[in-house]
């Protein structure tokens, strides 16, 4: 039965997830974590840095390893945690296909008329929001600490963030090097 209901729950975040992957992150999480509990906050934390880490787009990383993780979670042996995996996959990307064929043959016609442009103008704020929301929603204190539990990885962590941000942002350092960069000062850090 969870078959179904993994296909269901990424399939509406499929047709409901504007923005890419990252805008789908706050309504994967609000679905796996808080609706069905297949996943706990921290699983689901792992998930997205795994899913940042291998090629791929993150969103659909992020179906795969949730199909999975929650078909282990509730039992399932690994032939069919592989099965919810690809189930949750297709399932996300289903949508997407259906209305890239449908608005492919539709927009190149009426791509200019003020009706379209005024949704596309509707549908950016929205776009930010998402990745707002799903830049808060990576905000947590398994990612960060908190002062209080643990003062050292707190800071830490705030100044891997900050530097991860200064380096990308304002030094042009390519975003895989700093990824590499942060690891290797978590690992010094941590260990």
């Amino acid at each position: 039965m969870i078959y179904f209901w993994l296909f269901l729950t990424f399939f509406e975040i499929g047709l409901f997830g504007f923005g890419g992957g990252y805008g789908m992150l706050s309504l994967i999480q609000h679905e796996t974590v808080e609706h069905w509990q297949w996943l706990s906050s921290s699983e689901f934390t792992d998930i997205v840095a795994i899913s940042q880490m291998t090629p791929g787009p993150i969103g659909i990383n992020s179906a795969t390893y949730c199909g999975y993780t929650a078909c282990i979670n509730a039992g399932h042996s690994i032939p069919l945690a592989i099965l919810g995996s690809i189930t949750a996959t297709f399932a996300l990307v289903l949508p997407s296909l259906i209305l890239m064929v449908l608005i492919s043959m539709m927009f190149m016609k009426y791509m200019h008329t003020p009706t379209v442009t005024s949704v596309f103008r509707g549908l950016r704020p929205a776009v930010v929001g998402l990745l707002a929301a799903a830049t808060l929603l990576l905000c947590t204190r398994e990612n960060f600490s908190t002062p209080k539990e643990d003062p050292w990885q707190f800071c830490i962590s705030c100044f891997l963030f900050a530097a991860a941000f200064y380096g990308v942002k304002v030094m042009n350092i390519n975003p895989i090097r700093m990824i590499l960069y942060c690891a290797v000062a978590g690992l010094a850090f941590y260990l």
